[in-house]
């Protein structure tokens, strides 16, 4: 999950912003951000980061989505789950009767243990491959939303630029919190 997360972070949310501390813009920072150093020095940019992953894991609305996932899934799961039983209990059976079998019987048992073995392999594919479609969408959802929420609050709170990925963060620039509230205020209208 945490790589599929990180992909759908890095191509859904690339303008996720988040900010709380004031940074007196340099020069240098001016420079580099293509802004003239003139027009720029001596003023402040308010700064801020948000987690990601704190949001895809603690909103109220991801936290929907997943009980969601879990019970349009969970018929399927237990049929998988009932089928590697059998096919485990069959090949237990060929095991201990396979030497006293006639070759007819443990030819047809073998038979029988690899077509449902097949069955098995390609089920599992298929809900796997469904599960992650239906997550990737509602994660997408979800960072829609949330990166609304984010453009909200940034505009409200006057900030310049909001980040959701860094080596290092200082929990006073944290407004991860703030997100999480107002998504979850959103998402209960």
């Amino acid at each position: 999950m945490k790589s599929m997360t990180r992909l759908i972070r890095q191509s859904v949310i690339a303008g996720f912003c988040a900010a709380a501390l004031v940074v007196p813009v340099t020069p240098a920072f001016a420079q580099a951000t293509g802004a003239k150093a003139s027009a720029v020095a001596g003023t402040t940019a308010k700064i801020g980061f948000i987690n990601t992953e704190r949001i895809l894991k603690d909103s109220t609305l991801a936290k929907n989505a997943q009980q969601k996932l879990e019970s349009e899934f969970a018929k399927r799961d237990k049929d998988l789950q009932d089928m590697a039983a059998k096919i485990k209990g069959l090949n237990q059976k060929l095991e201990k009767d396979g030497p006293v079998m006639s070759d007819t019987d443990r030819i047809n048992t073998q038979q029988q243990l690899a077509e449902m073995n097949r069955d098995f392999q390609r089920k599992q594919r298929e809900f796997g491959e469904d599960l992650n479609a239906k997550r990737n969408a509602a994660l997408a959802i979800v960072l829609d939303k949330a990166n609304k929420v984010v453009k909200e609050i940034a505009e409200q709170g006057n900030y310049d630029i909001i980040f959701q990925d860094a080596v290092y963060v200082n929990p006073r620039i944290d407004i991860t919190d703030k997100v999480l509230k107002a998504l979850d205020a959103s998402s209960s209208k």
